[in-house]
């Protein structure tokens, strides 16, 4: 095994997170474990956005889900006020997701409370080796387009 084989501690954290960090999240963000598909939504609207305008097809991209469930997800996160679908400035032909101001409110809450756990996560490393693996991580995410 070489240096370089991070592949498998990638998904072990992977693995580990992806049903923690929902539950942990939504219920500190939100005070409720229901908004968690909220969270994901309007996670997913800021990032397809900074492409330029964010389509419902965009936002399923970064769900990783196909059109209808990623409608849905955009469906319910704007019934409960944190997304508007408004008519493109490009094409008006087209429809385009944007966060709302509690749409923005929950995604600062969400990037406040994901500051903290890598914090926690990494207390007791070194503020060099904290700061070059969040480089990391922004540079792995941009690369990905996520």
């Amino acid at each position: 095994m070489s240096d370089a084989d991070g592949g498998p501690a990638l998904f072990r954290l992977v693995r580990f997170w992806s049903r923690r960090w929902s539950a942990r999240a939504s219920a500190e963000v939100t005070g409720e474990m229901r908004h968690v598909q909220h969270i994901q939504a309007v996670e997913a609207v800021q990032t397809a956005s900074q492409g330029g305008e964010a389509t419902v097809n965009a936002i399923a991209h970064q769900l990783g889900l196909d059109h209808s469930g990623a409608s849905r997800m955009v469906r319910d996160a704007a019934e409960a006020g944190y997304l508007v679908r408004t008519e493109s400035e490009k094409d008006k032909r087209r429809t385009v997701v944007r966060l709302t101001e509690s749409g923005e409110q929950l995604l600062a809450g969400a990037r406040n409370w994901q500051r903290r756990v890598f914090d926690e996560l990494t207390e007791n490393w070194e503020e060099q080796d904290r700061a070059q693996f969040a480089g990391y991580l922004r540079r792995l995410a941009g690369e990905l387009g996520v």
